[in-house]
């Protein structure tokens, strides 16, 4: 009796840089007096996300922690204060010009503290965000905040690893 040896299950694709990636993840903020943080996002209860990774989809920080998992992984991790989207910078907390806002923008755009606006980059290829924290009392600037609502903060990434191109 000859015994029939069957080629053993290729190993499941693992994440690569350039990998094209379906995945389900959760981000929450830094824990608060002992509860878990908020969640920013979540596609656990959705659709799941498709995205290659080194377009800048997500941080470097996260990327780097998924390489090398494999599909089919669960998993969850804390990214330090400052890692995933940096340190906070005093100097990205700036005031504008209302004369520029109206040249950009709505002129009658009222801003409020809180609000998030769009400018376009130098080159006008992209754009970023700003956080209004403070309008002038006679209305003629605007402070921004164009850190990252995240910079300076600790997060927490859990992840499902569903594909892998």
């Amino acid at each position: 009796m000859s015994t029939v040896q069957f080629p053993e299950s290729p190993a499941a694709p693992t994440v690569q840089s350039g990998s094209f990636l379906t995945l389900h993840y959760r981000m929450a903020g830094p824990a608060v007096n002992g509860q878990p943080g908020a969640d920013i996002i979540n596609t656990f209860d959705g659709k799941p996300a498709t995205l290659s990774l080194g377009t800048g989809e997500l941080s470097p920080a996260i990327e780097q922690r998924l390489l090398g998992l494999a599909e089919g992984t669960r998993t969850t991790f804390e990214l330090a204060a400052g890692e995933a989207f940096g340190e906070r910078n005093p100097e990205l907390v700036q005031w504008v010009a209302r004369k520029l806002l109206n040249e950009l923008g709505d002129p009658a755009e009222q801003y409020k503290v809180g609000d998030v606006v769009q400018f376009p980059t130098p080159d006008g290829m992209g754009q970023y965000a700003g956080a209004v924290q403070q309008v002038r009392a006679d209305g003629e600037a605007v402070q921004f905040d164009f850190n990252h609502p995240l910079a300076g903060q600790s997060v927490v990434f859990e992840v499902q690893v569903i594909g892998v191109l």
